[in-house]
């Protein structure tokens, strides 16, 4: 028969609708207030500790609606604001900085829903309100700083090596190393093409047996990427220390990263967070050479000049014995004098270079460095120009008393809020290089609720317009389009859901386009079939025609603009991305729901039976 579908086909369609309801549920039961607690990167919250969160709560007199522990990670749901902000302040109290509490607004979906997999889809910083950050990361820092490390790198392989040189100095860009010979000159060569491949080895042309030394193109580009990538990861973990739920960190450009945090509406905490560029170092002292020597300005040789946070002199050995980099986990505590300290845990390359290190120099004195890059502003040329300060202080200084390797104490801190950030920026690691804060906007709850609401209101009203035109000009066919326009919102709503898609302003416009062009379809259909109609085909041949024949128009025309929509996809920025999305998954339910829907209800009104007249 013409127009009838056989039984497998039907089913497909029905599950597809199925489904689809399902997944799409979630959207209509809001959120519920709640805080969520995650332990640090190397201790994972347990059972035993999940139940004394539990009883805390419960002792407090605070109505829980419902409390989970899973994959290691408690959230707590209420049925007000009230106790959810009762509760932050009660389990920031009681659990320390070990426990990061955050407030959240957990997806009220039923249990039976979460079961199948089944939440509701994200909603944008249009939408929900919060902060956005462009920040934009310091390029040519990242190469001074790996030209550093390799000038150290350079002048310990050639100790190794035992390779006699009369200097070896640090340029603008450039290391420049003078031999005493030309055969150590072609010794350092040879070890520096072998050993340093990623470096440029150059003969000076101004001073014999003189090599000048220089990062090679692809190794800079290298160091740029790794520096951008690396950064992207220390922001994203610092972003999960701070507890926002549902951020957004993508790279854009080549040296910028945009980070949105959705429900933030204090910044400066969260710039505080983002921007700061801290970590520490622990170098021996130096008691061999005399301090004032160096105030006086006078070079000594293997140490470097520094300053206490009283700003008493100190020297210090150039060699670091540890760095922030190999810190894997830091938390907030209390010394032995009651004073503010910091309790570091070391991975296994920075715990064998401590233990052999402490090993070897018991009684000898050990400093602590911090470093923080801060940023001012000074007159080029009568023009306002913006760079970072490195600002370094020794915070401690203590005799080693025993070999210590893995875990131990950091003092000499001013006060308990400096220990605490200088704990989370250690856990969350160091900056691969300094970023700025190049643009920064602010998105009211009030200002994205009334988004939410106009972007509602727009689909509503093009959704009720195309039913009420389908369904005047179209009838019984218009009724069966306008069905299928429905399913088509909700498979729309049902596939950003599972797919765990964030929802914005844009992606909200591109659904409401989707509302026009899914109709477009049934058009291109109904009007083929009149035309059948016209020419004196009977109602089942013109049913028949008008789809096969109509079908090849509707294809062109909408996998062109699905190309478009890839294309927006692949270089657009978020808000265009997100209008990409949505139209793209629109275009391809619509085909589905317009033709292959549409078709099967045309099908159960007027398959198995004769008819006369169509009500078109």
């Amino acid at each position: 028969m013409q127009n009838h579908f056989p039984l497998w086909k039907n089913l497909m369609i029905l599950i597809v609708f199925v489904i689809g309801i399902i997944y799409a549920i979630p959207n209509l039961f809001g959120n519920d207030p709640s805080v969520q607690l995650a332990s640090s990167a190397t201790t994972k919250l347990k059972q035993q500790q999940a139940d004394g969160i539990k009883a805390e709560l419960d002792q407090a007199g605070l109505s829980i609606k419902e409390f989970e522990f899973k994959n290691n990670k408690v959230l707590v749901r209420f049925n007000n604001t009230d106790d959810q902000l009762k509760a932050s302040d009660l389990l920031k109290e009681k659990m320390g900085n070990d426990v990061t509490v955050a407030l959240n607004l957990a997806p009220a979906t039923p249990m039976w829903l979460r079961a199948l997999n089944a939440s509701p889809m994200y909603l944008g910083l249009d939408l929900r309100g919060g902060v956005h950050f462009l920040l934009e990361v310091d390029m040519d820092a990242a190469v001074k700083q790996a030209e550093e490390r390799y000038y150290s790198d350079v002048k310990a392989a050639l100790r190794a090596k035992k390779i006699r040189y009369q200097s070896i100095a640090k340029n603008q860009d450039s290391i420049k190393i003078t031999l005493k010979s030309t055969e150590d000159n072609i010794a350092t060569s040879d070890l520096l093409n072998r050993d340093f491949s990623d470096l440029n080895v150059a003969e000076s042309s101004d001073v014999e047996n003189t090599l000048l030394v220089t990062l090679s193109e692809q190794e800079k580009k290298e160091i740029k990427k790794f520096a951008l990538d690396q950064n992207m990861t220390t922001l994203r973990n610092r972003v999960n220390e701070i507890g926002v739920a549902e951020p957004v960190i993508q790279q854009q450009g080549d040296n910028r990263i945009v980070i949105q945090l959705p429900g933030v509406q204090d910044t400066t905490k969260a710039k505080a967070i983002l921007g700061k560029t801290a970590t520490l170092e622990y170098r021996l002292v130096d008691i061999e050479h005399d301090v004032q020597k160096a105030v006086q300005g006078l070079p000594v040789i293997g140490s470097r000049l520094y300053h206490e946070v009283d700003g008493s002199p100190i020297l210090l050995k150039r060699r670091v014995i540890v760095t922030g980099a190999e810190i894997v986990d830091a938390a907030y505590t209390m010394d032995q004098n009651n004073a503010p300290a910091v309790s570091i845990t070391l991975n296994g390359v920075g715990a064998k270079k401590m233990g052999k290190m402490t090993q070897k120099n018991i009684g000898k004195p050990m400093a602590v460095v911090f470093i923080e890059y801060k940023p001012k502003t000074r007159m080029v040329k009568g023009k306002k120009e913006s760079y970072k300060e490195k600002i370094e202080k020794v915070i401690s200084v203590a005799t080693i008393r025993d070999a210590f390797s893995k875990r131990f104490q950091t003092t000499g801190l001013d006060n308990p809020e400096e220990a605490r950030t200088l704990s989370l920026l250690l856990r969350a690691g160091a900056l691969a290089a300094p970023v700025d804060i190049i643009e920064e906007r602010t998105v009211g709850p009030s200002l994205g609720q009334d988004n939410i609401d106009k972007g509602f209101n727009s689909v509503v009203v093009g959704l009720a317009l195309v039913l009420v035109f389908m369904l005047v000009y179209y009838r019984l066919f218009g009724l069966v389009a306008n069905i299928a326009l429905a399913f088509n919102l909700v498979i729309i709503v049902a596939v950003l859901s599972m797919i765990q898609a964030t929802l914005t302003l844009p992606g909200i416009a591109g659904i409401v386009l989707t509302v026009g062009m899914a109709v477009d379809a049934n058009v291109l259909i109904f009007e083929r079939i009149k035309e059948e109609i016209k020419n004196g085909n009977t109602p089942q041949s013109s049913i028949f025609s008008g789809y096969e024949k109509a079908f090849s128009t509707i294809f062109d025309a909408n996998i062109t603009t699905l190309l478009v929509a890839l294309v927006l996809f692949g270089f657009g920025t978020g808000p265009i991305k997100g209008f990409a999305i949505t139209l793209s998954i629109g275009i391809l339910s619509s085909m589905f729901t317009s033709i292959l829907g549409t078709r099967m209800l045309i099908n159960w009104f007027y398959g198995h039976r004769r008819i006369e007249k169509l009500s078109l």
